[in-house]
């Protein structure tokens, strides 16, 4: 079982930037594309950005363009670098793979943005 360590978060004003990490476990992590998810409060969790093992990259119409994925497979970690943050990108945000959650989540990292 692979456990997932995100940090990073924080308060940001709108056009504000920050970084998220998202550290994982266990040997197989190189194997899978990892994603990105968001939950606002009240909404269901959805990918907002996903990377494949071999780094091809995707990204919902919401982010796109703002957002950038990224992956480091000797490190094990996975990137959210947000730029132009939007106050509707106010959510905890989570790592796992990007088919679905196939590990258990782990404790998300809240960004706020507001002025």
């Amino acid at each position: 079982q692979v456990q997932l360590v995100e940090s990073g978060g924080g308060l940001v004003q709108p056009g504000g930037s920050l970084r998220l990490s998202c550290a994982a476990s266990g040997s197989i992590f190189s194997l899978y594309g990892m994603g990105w998810y968001h939950q606002a409060p009240g909404k269901q969790r959805e990918l907002v950005a996903a990377i494949s093992s071999r780094g091809t990259t995707n990204y919902a119409d919401s982010v796109k363009g703002r957002f950038t994925i990224s992956r480091d497979n000797a490190k094990k970690k996975v990137y959210l670098q947000m730029n132009s943050l939007k106050p509707e990108d106010t959510a905890v945000y989570y790592c796992n793979t990007d088919k679905g959650p196939l590990w258990s989540w782990g404790q998300g990292t809240q960004v706020t943005v507001s002025s």
